[in-house]
């Protein structure tokens, strides 16, 4: 079966390319700030791993927010890092890639701490897979790890710790900044895993 993964070089989604194999990474550049590393790293993994890898741009910059925009945060943010609607912008950006390429199943790399957003819980997943479902093409959305820790995802792939390392985690910069959600929670499950000299 032909599969895609949105793929943004971060620790979940490179997880689950190493784990599952897909057919087809898609990477959006959609305006943030780290993404020149992002897609750098998402095609070196695919390479590594021997994955088709898919660069969709659409510059949204004018509508973003917080962190990964480089403004201030909205005001119905819940966090600094929050841009609105991104997973569900995310998602359907890949998937109109997807289904150009034939797949049937789109994998995304939400984990059990991605609750912390609407747009990471189950019932999100749920409601974009049924969306999709509705739609002509039948495509599937699955989270594969969504009742997994990354520090769990990390261990249930097998990814050696030389691809973890590649892994971009930050919302600011193409260097990572180690000082935004995403780089802290990168430091710390590297530290988990017992690789913390490997952290940026």
């Amino acid at each position: 079966m032909t599969s895609a993964l949105l793929l943004s070089g971060g620790m979940d989604s490179l997880s689950i390319a190493w784990w599952k194999r897909p057919t087809h990474a898609i990477t959006i550049d959609y305006g943030q700030k780290a993404a020149a590393a992002e897609r750098t790293v998402s095609a070196a993994i695919c390479s590594e791993i021997g994955i088709a890898h898919h660069v969709v741009s659409v510059d949204c910059r004018s509508l973003g927010s917080g962190d990964m925009a480089g403004t201030h945060a909205d005001t119905a943010a819940p966090a600094s890092d929050w841009w609105p609607y991104r997973n569900q912008l995310l998602i359907t950006l890949a998937a109109m890639k997807a289904i150009g390429l034939g797949a049937k199943v789109l994998y995304i790399g939400t984990v059990a701490s991605d609750e912390g957003h609407r747009d990471g819980t189950k019932d999100f997943v749920r409601m974009m897979d049924e969306l999709l479902r509705y739609q002509e093409g039948g495509l599937r959305i699955e989270a594969p790890a969504i009742d997994l820790t990354t520090v769990e995802l990390v261990n249930e792939a097998k990814v050696p710790a030389g691809i973890l390392a590649y892994a971009h985690s930050c919302h600011k910069a193409n260097i990572p900044c180690a000082d935004c959600r995403g780089c802290n929670k990168y430091i710390e499950s590297m530290e988990a895993l017992g690789y913390g000299d490997r952290a940026p």
